[in-house]
C-alpha cells in the first residue's frame, strides 16, 4: 500500500503541473512510474522480447509485434499521459519506428468486454476485432502517423484522408523524450504530442471505457511518467 500512495501522488503532481491557468485540475485515477516491476502490465509478444521498468524507466526492446496492456479498467472522460523516447544507439531493433497505442480498448468477443480475458499472439492483425482508439505514431519505419477507429470487425481498420499524417513536423525525432496525452471525453477523442494536437476526432457513437495498450513492432522505445486522470 505504501509504494501505491507514492505512485498516486506521483501522478497526482504531474497532472497537476499539466493543469492550466484558470482550469480545474484534473483527478489521479490511476498511473506506473515505472519503480516496482511490471505487476500493472500483460504483455503479448510474437516473438521473445525484453520489456522491464526499473528506475522510473519502461524499456521495450522488440524483435516483432508487441502490445503491453495496463491492467486496470478506464471509464471516461479521461486523459492518458506519458513520456516516450525512440531510441537510436546502434542496438539490432533500434528502427526508430512505431510507437503506438491503443486506448478504450474492448474486445467484444471476450467477457466483460476484457481484452486482456481472449489474450493475443502480438500480431498487429490480431487486434482488427477489438473496439479501440489506436494512433500509429511513427509508423512504417517512421513514414507515417495515423489515427484509426476500430470496429471490431476483423480487416476493418478504417482510416480517414485526414487521419493520415506524412510531415516530418508529425513522425518521430530519434533519442528526444515526447510527452503524449490522448483523450476520451464524451464524442471528443483526441491525440496530442508536445502540446500540438495531431488528431482531434468527433465520434457520434464513442467508446466511453476499455484499455490502454503500448503497440510497437521491431523497435527499441522507452515511457516514463504514465498517469491516467479524471476528466470534469
Amino acid at each position: 500500500m505504501p509504494a501505491r500512495r507514492e505512485v498516486l501522488a506521483g501522478i497526482a503532481a504531474l497532472v497537476g503541473a499539466g493543469a492550466g491557468k484558470g482550469k480545474p485540475r484534473a483527478r489521479a485515477l490511476a498511473g506506473d512510474d515505472f519503480r516496482h516491476g511490471l505487476g500493472q502490465w500483460a504483455i503479448e509478444a510474437e516473438q521473445p522480447a525484453s520489456v522491464t521498468a526499473r528506475g522510473g524507466v519502461l524499456e521495450i526492446v522488440a524483435p516483432a509485434g508487441l502490445t503491453l496492456w495496463f491492467r486496470p479498467l478506464l471509464t471516461g472522460p479521461i486523459a492518458i499521459d506519458y513520456d516516450l523516447q525512440a531510441v537510436s544507439a546502434g542496438g539490432p531493433f533500434d528502427r526508430v519506428s512505431d510507437a503506438n497505442c491503443f486506448w478504450m480498448a474492448r474486445d467484444p468477443a471476450a467477457p466483460g468486454g476484457d481484452p486482456l480475458a481472449r489474450p493475443r499472439d502480438g500480431r498487429f492483425e490480431a487486434y482488427d476485432t477489438l473496439e479501440t482508439y489506436y494512433v500509429g505514431l511513427g509508423g512504417n519505419t517512421n513514414s507515417t502517423t495515423r489515427f484509426r477507429r476500430y470496429t471490431g470487425r476483423r480487416g476493418d481498420r478504417p482510416l480517414l484522408p485526414e487521419n493520415d499524417r506524412r510531415a516530418a513536423e508529425d513522425l518521430l525525432v530519434a533519442n528526444a523524450w515526447q510527452h503524449l496525452r490522448m483523450t476520451a471525453e464524451g464524442e471528443r477523442i483526441t491525440f496530442v504530442r508536445d502540446g500540438r494536437t495531431l488528431f482531434d476526432f468527433r465520434d457520434p457513437a464513442p467508446y466511453r471505457m476499455g484499455h490502454f495498450g503500448l503497440r510497437t513492432t521491431a523497435s527499441h522505445l522507452r515511457v516514463r511518467n504514465f498517469a491516467v486522470s479524471a476528466l470534469a
